[in-house]
């Protein structure tokens, strides 16, 4: 691509950016969100209090949860997502935990690794 087409391609962008500023500035959900935001940060300087400190006195559940994740035995992994593929060109479907599936290999290789990876329908726990 050549210097002049870059610049033409960011100009645009740019331009692009300038008009979604704009209509996030006139939402009234934004305008709501940044007045919550400065009041919030006005009680906390008041109180003299941390974003930590609210966080904790509000969600006390994660600092309960915390001795769970010591208990865990040591070296012990979490499972893996389950990440499911369909090939558009023959339908067939790959469910692979990880890198090393014999099928999901063979379409790298065939088709790249970028194409295969737009082919990811799905991701489950």
């Amino acid at each position: 691509m050549s210097l002049l087409n870059e610049y033409m391609q960011m100009e645009q962008q740019l331009k692009q950016l300038q008009s979604n500023m704009e209509k996030l500035q006139n939402d009234k959900r934004l305008q709501s969100e940044l007045e919550f935001k400065e009041r919030l940060e006005s009680l906390m300087k008041e109180f003299d209090k941390s974003a930590a400190d609210v966080i904790a006195l509000l969600d006390p559940k994660p600092a309960a949860g915390a001795p769970r994740a010591a208990s865990a035995p040591a070296g012990a992994r979490r499972k893996r997502k389950l990440k499911i593929y369909k090939n558009p060109n023959t339908g067939e479907v790959v469910e692979t935990r990880g890198g090393n599936h014999k099928t999901l290999k063979a379409w790298k290789d065939e088709y790249s690794s970028d194409t295969v990876e737009s082919w990811l329908v799905r991701v489950e726990e």
